[in-house]
């Protein structure tokens, strides 16, 4: 219950679109990608990586979502229409992440290990951006629509632009909506 909770508080907070959580529950294709992703990460954790692969293209085909079955999501994580979107399989997103349609969190190569993107508590990644390598977006950071982000990204800062550039935000600026 805990992760429904936070899950449906985070599309409340976050998209003014949304009326109730009925509607919430039933019609929006991130939540239903987000919970499926659970019971794949689920079987991938127990090393039934056919059964997690199978569920989670299921859900890929249904919702136009690509979640890797490895992947690590915090609860509160909110996709918002989704279409598009692709998460790898060493990505790790912590909870009140705001990802809009089209986002990749990507890797650069074939190497092992660690090969994607870490998007820290509260960032947002707008539409279409491109996050690839084993890299940090930092808490509360923003990545503007199509940026190709590369390098890390620190609190509060926002990545704009292809390669992106950090723009970083003094601490008296951080609710200043010009920024």
């Amino acid at each position: 219950m805990h992760w429904w909770k936070k899950t449906i508080a985070a599309v409340k907070e976050k998209d003014p679109a949304a009326k109730s959580t009925l509607e919430i529950i039933f019609t929006y294709p991130g939540v239903y990608a987000l919970f499926w992703h659970r019971w794949s990460h689920f079987l991938y954790r127990h090393r039934l990586f056919f059964l997690a692969k199978v569920n989670a293209q299921l859900w890929r085909f249904l919702t136009g979502i690509e979640i890797h079955p490895g992947a690590k999501i915090a609860p509160g994580v909110f996709i918002d229409h989704g279409m598009g979107t692709v998460i790898g399989e060493t990505a790790e997103i912590e909870e009140d992440v705001l990802l809009y349609h089209g986002v990749t969190l990507g890797g650069t190569g074939k190497e092992k290990g660690k090969r994607h993107p870490t998007v820290k508590k509260g960032a947002m990644i707008s539409t279409h951006a491109q996050i690839l390598g084993p890299i940090t977006i930092g808490e509360y950071a923003k990545v503007a629509a199509s940026a190709v982000v590369l390098k890390d990204v620190p609190p509060y800062a926002t990545a704009i632009g292809i390669p992106a550039k950090n723009r970083e935000k003094k601490r008296e600026e951080k609710n200043d909506p010009s920024l």
